[in-house]
């Protein structure tokens, strides 16, 4: 196979899986963002010390490194200029600049749902919170509000009262990039909210892997996602609507082939709202779990999808057990002092844990997703036993944190 370049947007730890299988088909890795030290760049081949929002810079790096493909994985700021990038040189991309500059943007994205007649929760875009106040009565609650360009759950606030919705609006814009919040309204669920990793081939859906998200209603963000069960529990049916409206989608923007990460809630109605539809792997190592628990390799076929080679087919085989995707985290600041694991337990249902500190390292109370200190693997023979573990820090399964006053203090917010 003659080796090609693969333009890796990001550096966090998080590309590692997609270095290495790109590694092993021969070819070539250059990574690329703004910080020099990140963890992945001293497994790539190169590193260009260029921001991923930078749509010409990235252009020009992937035109003096000579990229044959170019991918954000796991790194949600760095789609457009991925996408924007291939356009411009005629590299293979899950969809143009165009439909993922409406996948990116939240309230963009709400706003096409509502012209396709597809589910979608009502919204208010705001640029600045000085009229939010003469507005906030108006307002039906709660409401969610959130960065319309953010991931991670950065500065997601669920408001109850019009009297807090001000102050969610202005956290909300701290976190954005563009400098733009989306107030809109909350979907009181039925069931769990769905997560999902899926893979376009020439514009049909391959593979969608449908798993029940998890969050930690005691924790410092209860809207920040701790883990995920596969397969979901959610009715067959309404799992069935969900990727037909995914095609439709996948239809009307003339989507391509590449990975997308997905997240949707279901109403009281029964009806799926499409949350989230980015075209980069997710931040939780979702492929990585998919792979583990049913032998289907979506960062292979990224890697094949970006250099544009034949795209291997997917396995089909039913999923042993009920897998959780479980990501390390602490409820306080403080300093790592390791892992409490029950013998017997790690035995019968840990299956891969990655921790990404070492003992005596600083970590932050979970607040969003760059504050996960790992991820691990768990397999349970039921649902119901699936549950009870992931109730967690737990017994059986937990991290250790000491108290620091030099860490409370350094990060107090």
């Amino acid at each position: 196979m003659t080796q090609k370049t693969l333009l890796a947007l990001g550096g966090s730890r998080l590309l590692m899986p997609l270095i290495d299988v790109a590694h092993d088909m021969g070819h070539r890795v250059v990574t690329c963002d703004y910080l020099p030290d990140n963890y992945a760049h001293s497994f790539a081949d190169d590193y260009r010390n260029v921001s991923i929002t930078d749509l010409d810079a990235v252009l020009a790096t992937a035109k003096a490194c000579e990229a044959d493909g170019i991918v954000s994985w796991a790194a949600d700021p760095g789609v457009i200029a991925a996408a924007y990038t291939a356009e411009q040189l005629g590299l293979p991309f899950q969809g143009s600049f165009e439909a993922a500059r409406t996948l990116q943007d939240k309230a963009a994205f709400r706003d096409f749902l509502r012209r396709h007649d597809l589910p979608s929760p009502q919204t208010r875009t705001y640029t600045s919170s000085s009229g939010v106040a003469d507005e906030s009565d108006a307002i039906e609650y709660p409401v969610i509000v959130k960065p319309t360009d953010a991931a991670g759950s950065k500065g997601v606030t669920r408001v109850n009262a019009p009297e807090q919705l001000q102050t969610a609006v202005d956290t909300a814009l701290s976190f954005s990039l563009r400098g733009e919040a989306i107030v809109e309204t909350y979907i009181i669920g039925m069931g769990r909210q769905i997560s999902a990793e899926g893979f376009l081939v020439d514009g049909r859906w391959e593979y969608i892997g449908y798993m029940d998200q998890m969050f930690d209603d005691d924790g410092p963000n209860p809207y920040a996602p701790v883990g995920n069960i596969l397969p979901s529990q959610m009715d067959p049916h309404i799992l069935e609507q969900l990727t037909r409206d995914l095609q439709r989608i996948a239809d009307l923007l003339n989507l391509t082939s590449g990975i997308f990460n997905i997240e949707c809630r279901v109403d009281t109605n029964r009806i799926p709202h499409i949350l989230e539809l980015s075209p980069r792997g997710g931040g939780n190592r979702l492929a990585e779990f998919i792979r583990c628990a049913t032998g289907i390799d979506l960062i292979t076929a990224t890697v094949e999808a970006a250099l544009g080679h034949t795209i291997t087919s997917f396995p089909r085989s039913a999923i042993s057990g009920v897998w959780v995707q479980q990501m390390l985290y602490s409820r306080t600041a403080g300093l790592f002092d390791g892992i409490r694991l029950n013998p017997d337990f790690e035995r019968n249902h840990i299956v891969e844990i990655t921790p990404w500190v070492n003992l005596g390292d600083p970590v932050m109370s979970f607040g969003h997703a760059s504050f996960a200190l790992g991820s691990a693997f768990q397999r349970f023979d039921s649902y119901d036993d699936a549950i009870a573990a992931t109730n967690w820090p737990h017994e059986n399964f937990a991290l250790n944190v000491r108290p620091s006053n030099d860490v409370l203090g350094a990060h107090a917010e």
